[in-house]
């Protein structure tokens, strides 16, 4: 049994002490409550709406703040996000899997949307690395919001036999009076279902709150299980820490029933992804 702790929290723009500190709290109190892991939202330790914020809270993994919580998780595993900075002066918006004392795998999103209203890509790189590691879980994944978009992340994740994906985000919706934005909120609830029962795997979708340049975010966060089902949701888009329980027998019934991973042929799709673009190209 696998003991989510899901931090649905507010940082303050800009105000990395202060988001340090939110943080700190929760891992404490999800240590009371007996978690496994506890899981926080896209830039939980810096804010979304960073624009030319981004220079002055970037920070590179061996940063104190960062290495504090990394040291946080000997006896409990974290994820948590900021803005990284690369030792050739790039940004990117970065997660963090801590394990044990170690920061055991980094993902750096890999699709930052400039689109609408978000300008991401104006300030950060694009993440170039997609892969699953090993925690006591098993198999595990990490995608940060938009990624988990774009069905090829899960795709290749999946190939690995990945048994549970953390994708955390921050999530606007458009309802200005404070109201979670229904059809945010269901789009990424069912999108992430889909998913999760297509890959018969477990998605822990946590996602901020609050609001921040005028964004609202709407928080509802959930946990789907490997047959597609609701195991958990936040029922609104208030701070707070919540839990979910993950039973591996219940992916291990899910894949003896499922086909997708004994017979997926990831050699014969890539063929036809070939196939298809040289097709592409060729009409278009």
């Amino acid at each position: 049994m696998l003991r989510v702790g899901m931090a649905q929290v507010t940082p303050r723009l800009g105000d990395l002490e202060q988001n340090l500190k939110k943080h700190l709290e929760m891992i404490h109190a999800a240590r009371k409550q007996g978690a496994s892991v506890v899981v926080f939202p896209e830039l939980g330790l810096t804010g979304y709406a960073l624009r030319d914020l981004t220079l002055s809270v970037a920070m590179r993994v061996d940063d104190p703040r960062v290495m504090r919580l990394i040291e946080e998780s000997v006896d409990i595993d974290l994820v948590f996000s900021f803005i990284e900075e690369s030792d050739d002066h790039r940004f990117y918006i970065t997660s963090i899997y801590a394990s044990k004392g170690q920061a055991l795998h980094r993902h750096r999103k890999l699709y930052p949307p400039t689109y609408g209203l978000f300008e991401e890509q104006r300030h950060v790189a694009r993440g170039e690395d997609l892969s699953s590691f090993q925690t006591s879980s098993g198999a595990t994944g990490l995608l940060i919001c938009e990624d988990a978009w774009h069905p090829s992340t899960l795709y290749t994740l999946s190939l690995t036999g990945t048994g549970v994906i953390y994708v955390i985000a921050a999530g606007p919706g458009r309802a200005l009076n404070g109201a979670s934005d229904s059809s945010s909120q269901q789009f990424w609830q069912r999108m992430i279902r889909t998913h999760a029962q297509l890959f018969t795997t477990f998605i822990v979708f946590v996602n901020r709150t609050g609001f921040e340049d005028g964004l609202h975010f709407f928080g509802h966060s959930f946990v789907a299980g490997p047959d597609g089902e609701i195991l958990f949701e936040v029922k609104d888009a208030k701070e707070g820490l919540h839990f979910a329980d993950l039973d591996e027998t219940q992916l291990r019934s899910v894949r003896y029933r499922s086909p997708f991973l004994r017979d997926e042929d990831p050699e014969r799709a890539l063929q036809r992804m070939k196939q298809a673009l040289r097709a592409g190209r060729a009409n278009g």
